[in-house]
């Protein structure tokens, strides 16, 4: 790739003249020396299966083995139909979308992970539910993916998108920026205010722990991905809107990796600590195992 910040994204898109999703396909097709059509046929495809993703899991029994969870997304979905939500229309149909996708995954349904399994919820569901509201075509959405791809090639390589290795932070964390940035590409904001957003989103993940009751990416891994979708909504109107990150973007991600760094064995991913070591998190350990 030609860039590593998201600085240098930024400009490389800016000089080119293209849209972060733009850039982004002709770098992914240098590298992979394969022709533009067969790299975006094959992320077509991808998007296909979250979409698919989305249908399953309001539609279907997502139960989970541990019976931990499953059908929370089908709740919410009844409970907005009301015409109650306190967030409004959109933003609690983004919610029930990435619900919906992250009880697929516990459930053993087929995801895609953006960029992990347990962050997998957060891009489909803020993709999905804005291009049924705008009318945007799946090539738009498409280029969406790319731009978020492209967020998500700088993170992973100056900080961390392993929850192993730095927390929630780093993935569903990581997963809110790259759908920020990317909700700003497609709605044809600069490359500028994508990234911005990328730092608007990520500021207010920074020190998310990774704490998942009896190991299992079900609690409360779903629903951070529902409150995740609703953070990358907020950042990316935010920099539409003209709000910067006063904190530069790549100096964000730099924080996220010091943070994730320092933080305790106990509370990146190995359910020794935070909510997984709470009395009920135990119990629900001990009854797991006795299972």
């Amino acid at each position: 790739m030609n860039f590593r910040t998201l600085k240098q994204l930024a400009e490389l898109a800016e000089t080119r003249k293209l849209s972060l999703g733009q850039l982004m396909l002709e770098e992914q097709c240098h590298e992979s020396g394969e022709d533009k059509d067969t790299v975006f046929s094959q992320m077509l495809e991808y998007y296909e299966i979250m979409k698919k993703a989305v249908h399953q899991g309001l539609h279907t029994d997502t139960t989970s083995k541990s019976g931990l969870t499953g059908g929370d997304a089908r709740k919410l979905m009844g409970y907005r139909a009301d015409g109650q939500s306190l967030l409004g229309d959109h933003a609690s149909l983004s919610m029930s979308y990435a619900l919906a996708v992250s009880e697929v995954n516990a459930s053993m349904g087929r995801i895609i992970a953006t960029p992990t399994a347990g962050s997998c919820g957060i891009i489909p569901g803020v993709f999905i539910s804005s291009q049924e509201r705008f009318g945007w075509t799946d090539e738009q959405m498409v280029y969406g993916l790319f731009a978020s791809g492209a967020i998500g090639y700088v993170i992973a390589n100056n900080s961390f998108i392993s929850g192993a290795e730095g927390g929630c932070q780093a993935e569903v964390g990581s997963a809110i920026g790259m759908a920020a940035g990317a909700l700003v590409d497609i709605r044809g904001g600069s490359p500028s205010q994508a990234i911005h957003a990328v730092g608007l989103a990520l500021k207010n993940t920074l020190g998310l722990i990774c704490d998942p009751v009896a190991g299992l990416v079900e609690i409360p891994c779903i629903v951070r991905n529902g409150f995740g979708a609703i953070t990358a909504l907020g950042a990316a109107d935010m920099a539409l809107a003209g709000v910067r990150s006063v904190i530069p973007s790549d100096e964000v991600v730099q924080v996220m990796l010091e943070v994730g760094s320092a933080m305790p064995e106990s509370l990146r991913e190995t359910a020794g600590g935070g909510l997984a070591q709470t009395p009920t998190g135990r119990k629900i350990t001990r009854d797991l195992q006795h299972k």
